[in-house]
């Protein structure tokens, strides 16, 4: 019989959480007594010795930071190991898929429910020694089993939760995979088409458990949409109560369920709930519509007063450059923030963040590409686009590198200062006076929140 081939799975970033692209195929791998090496790059020195001999080497990519990251490491396993097969998995692997095959960086490339279809890939080769090259997307039968997450770095490695200028070791779990909604900038929709799968409450019960015996204070939990389905989702949180009840959670939510399901927020709040993170996206109806976000921006007006009756903060996510978004949208969106006074609920980043269009995004559909599309830019895995008016690529250009600045004094960076730097840039771009300094006793409180910020 052959000897076991060496697997070797990598993480390059998951937004600052102990990596579940590590810990969920870890499991299933070990289930089927196909041990693997497992390293997080975002944290842990690349695995030369490993790599180098390695016969199977696994990418996560569930977001786009991560895809150019692994891009580099799989070049770098290339020249180390020629031989080494590379899978990519993960939403950003399904749909950069040409350019990956196309330079010879993946020999094999799985998305959505990935971990069946990558013991199928791999199991063949434990006989034969030789990898079937074929593509499994969307698995139709899941199953779900507890994240092997033993030999991963500490919990105290990563993000922690910031709450009344204490910091907490925080951890990560999701209950759901996919989502219920469309939304047409969303990566997840392409992969996973308007389906979510439900995963079973005992075992993220056991992988919440696992995480408070190493340290857990908080939990994370990473759904797309944490409110896809909500009676699983009270039920989670719940037992995570009865079980843990000073353990505290936060989650992901659309403006839409916020409205939709607003009488569960107070019993979110008293099971432990210290924040949420919701895409508010923008202050323009058109590009509310062209993203199908299914709220408009009066409605965020009464999310916001849905989480504050709750005692829950928010923290909102904006799209804040896109073709159809004008500089008077900008400026709306910064005059919102001020006059609601939740200025030190918005992480600079977000006045930064530019639309990304990936291949196979639903956006390419949109009637009007002629007027903004550019050619896809496949090395940075993206439609290029260029705003009808000049001034809004001016700002975007401004405002990313004061962000940037801003990110790199994150301890040092006091969110007025910060807003009001960005308040002039913008002002003066379009040719008005700044807003007055903020009046500090106005605002709400900074809320509590993750050390490491939500972006794409």
């Amino acid at each position: 019989m052959n000897p076991l081939p060496t697997i070797l799975l990598l993480s390059l970033y998951e937004l600052g959480h102990q990596p579940h692209g590590l810990a969920s195929p870890r499991a299933h791998l070990a289930q089927a007594g196909l041990p693997a090496h497992a390293v997080d790059l975002s944290v842990e020195p690349f695995p030369t010795e490993i790599a180098a001999r390695a016969d199977f080497v696994g990418i996560s990519v569930p977001m786009h930071t991560a895809l150019r990251l692994g891009v580099s490491a799989a070049r770098r396993i290339r020249a180390l190991n020629p031989r080494a097969k590379i899978c990519f998995y993960g939403l950003y692997a399904a749909l950069n898929e040409p350019y990956l095959r196309e330079t010879g960086l993946a020999d094999h490339i799985l998305a959505g429910e990935y971990e069946a279809s990558l013991l199928e890939w791999l199991q063949p080769a434990f006989t034969s020694h030789e990898s079937r090259i074929t593509h499994h997307a969307l698995h139709p039968h899941p199953s779900y089993l507890l994240p092997l997450r033993a030999s991963l770095p500490a919990l105290s490695s990563y993000a922690h939760l910031l709450c009344d200028d204490t910091a907490y070791v925080a951890g990560y779990t999701e209950t759901t995979r996919g989502c219920l909604h469309t939304c047409t900038h969303c990566p997840v929709v392409p992969v996973y088409g308007g389906r979510f799968f439900a995963i079973p409450v005992e075992t993220v019960l056991a992988d919440i458990r696992q995480q408070v015996e190493m340290g857990a204070e908080h939990i994370t939990f990473g759904d797309p949409d944490f409110l896809n389905g909500p009676t699983h989702a009270l039920r989670i949180a719940r037992a995570l109560h009865a079980e843990f009840p000073g353990l505290t959670f936060d989650f992901t939510t659309k403006v839409e369920h916020i409205l939709q399901h607003r009488a569960l927020f107070p019993e979110f709040r008293a099971l432990g709930a210290l924040f949420v993170i919701s895409a508010f996206e923008s202050l323009s109806t058109e590009t509310l519509i062209r993203l199908r976000k299914g709220h408009t921006p009066a409605e965020l007006d009464t999310a916001l007063n849905i989480l504050h009756a709750a005692d829950l903060p928010v923290q909102p996510t904006f799209v804040a450059f896109t073709p159809w978004t004008t500089l008077d949208d900008y400026l709306k969106m910064l005059n919102w923030v001020r006059t609601r006074g939740v200025v030190n609920y918005v992480p600079v980043v977000q006045y930064a963040i530019r639309l990304l269009i990936p291949p196979k995004s639903e956006l390419l559909t949109d009637p009007d590409t002629a007027r903004w599309l550019g050619p896809l830019d496949p090395e940075n895995f993206s439609y290029t686009w260029a705003h009808p008016d000049p001034r809004m690529d001016t700002l975007y250009q401004e405002i990313s590198a004061l962000a940037e600045r801003m990110a790199e004094q994150f301890a040092d960076t006091d969110p007025c200062t910060a807003f009001e730097a960005i308040e002039r840039v913008a002002y003066a771009l379009a040719g008005q006076a700044a807003p007055p300094r903020l009046g500090r006793a106005h605002l709400l409180p900074p809320p509590p929140r993750l050390t490491e910020d939500w972006f794409c």
